[in-house]
């Protein structure tokens, strides 16, 4: 398997980079191929690592996925769009709206949401009054903030205000330890797949 390691330097088109990767070996899932059999549900497709994980998080969780609302608040090629792609696939069955930065009066969409998949880049974006009583809520987002008690000087923190959403939410993932741990699970079952698959050609 081959990873390229994302963010690239800006003079270099990641699109371009990431389809010099052979599909077979393109464990990361960001190829234009691995997109394509993903969207037609082709069997064996490499699913991008994060929303693989958040797939794999609410499946271990036996959240139930059939006929639910799921909103996404982010459209990265990275985790939204592909997570969007996964929920809406017959093996979870979701109805999914995608939501973004020029998406008018957001709050009420996500207000909606049965799932919602958090992964829009900004700390502590969705708030309490957002979600509807009972909604499961995924956080994707790593945020570094500024904290002056941490050694480092600052904390990690997710997209959703965890303190007050878990009072409302029934299932919510920490940040850290919810999803990221659920994306290298996801890289190295990619990768032992293509291993798989290379030794059964031979």
């Amino acid at each position: 398997g081959i990873l390229i390691q994302a963010p690239l330097p800006k003079h270099l088109s990641e699109t371009e980079v990431f389809n010099r990767v052979a599909s077979h070996k393109d464990v990361d899932g960001f190829g234009t191929l691995s997109i394509g059999k993903l969207v037609q549900e082709i069997p064996g497709a490499f699913a991008a690592c994060t929303p693989a994980g958040v797939i794999e998080l609410l499946k271990r969780s036996k959240i139930e996925t059939t006929g639910k609302h799921a909103v996404v608040v982010g459209r990265s090629l990275i985790v939204g769009k592909p997570a969007a792609i996964l929920l809406i696939s017959k093996a979870c069955n979701c109805t999914v709206t995608i939501t973004h930065s020029q998406t008018k009066d957001l709050a009420a969409i996500v207000r909606q949401a049965d799932i919602i998949i958090a992964a829009i880049g900004k700390p502590k974006f969705i708030t309490a009054d957002m979600i509807k009583p009972g909604a499961v809520v995924i956080d994707v987002g790593i945020n570094r903030v500024a904290d002056a008690t941490k050694k480092n000087g600052y904390a990690i923190i997710g997209d959703v205000d965890f303190e007050n959403v878990s009072k409302v939410s029934s299932a919510i993932s920490p940040v850290p330890g919810g999803v990221g741990p659920m994306t290298v699970a996801m890289l190295m079952k990619n990768t032992l797949d293509a291993c798989e698959r290379a030794n059964a050609r031979g």
